[in-house]
């Protein structure tokens, strides 16, 4: 079996089964759901007001959610004393890595797709930008915050203190990524032109190639912490 089948392998394992129990993407979505509806009925709904705040909300309802269902990454795992049995499966380490990371995309992906018209209709936003490249952003920002949380939930899965860890490790490693996201998707929105945001392009991919690279290299050794 190729090392891409292995993955595939290890994706439908863990997608049939968070379809099944509905763990994570039932807390992602009620979190990701819930922030916008207590936002829009607090803040201003002036236009010009809302175009300013708009990227942030954007981005704080899809990072705090990925967060809560992040945690459960590896606590299944460590739950049901499976964890030793799945680094014991006859595959390289970095299989279970990006299976993971497949799934939690999958999982982020879905929630975006449900969270963000709902925030436009909710805050009345006008949108005159293009869809193809605040898709772009979106998926950049996303594939940046998955590999991060991803890996460090590996890393936490092994303490006692795994939910509070997990953030307090995360936050400073993925403000770049947050940073940029915002301000990428800020510009977007307005409908200004992939060139205006070429460098906040670039400094998502430059951050999604680098903690997938470190990731694969150290994740042999994290899961044996």
């Amino acid at each position: 079996m190729g090392y891409l089948s292995k993955i595939l392998n290890l994706v439908w394992k863990d997608l049939v089964i968070e379809f099944r129990a509905k763990e994570i993407l039932s807390v992602m979505l009620i979190f990701a759901i819930l922030v916008p509806i207590i936002l829009a009925f607090s803040l201003n709904s002036a236009q010009e007001t809302t175009e300013n705040i708009f990227p942030g909300i954007i981005w704080v309802a899809l990072t705090f959610s990925g967060i809560l269902g992040f945690n459960r990454t590896f606590l299944n795992e460590k739950q049901n004393d499976s964890l030793l049995g799945l680094m014991l499966t006859p595959v390289d380490r970095t299989a279970i890595y990006f299976a993971k990371v497949i799934v939690n995309f999958t999982m982020m992906i879905f929630t975006e797709a449900v969270t963000l018209p709902l925030l436009f209709i909710l805050f009345d936003f006008r949108f005159r930008g293009s869809i193809l490249t605040l898709v772009l952003v979106i998926f950049l920002g996303t594939l940046g915050f998955t590999s991060v949380s991803t890996f460090l939930s590996a890393l936490s899965a092994n303490t006692r203190a795994s939910e509070i860890l997990l953030p307090i490790i995360l936050f400073p490693i993925i403000i770049p990524v947050i940073i940029a996201a915002v301000q990428s998707t800020g510009i977007v929105l307005v409908g200004a032109s992939i060139g205006e945001i070429a460098s906040w392009i670039k400094l998502l991919g430059v951050y999604d190639v680098i903690f997938m690279a470190v990731p694969f290299i150290l994740f042999e050794y994290i899961l044996e912490v």
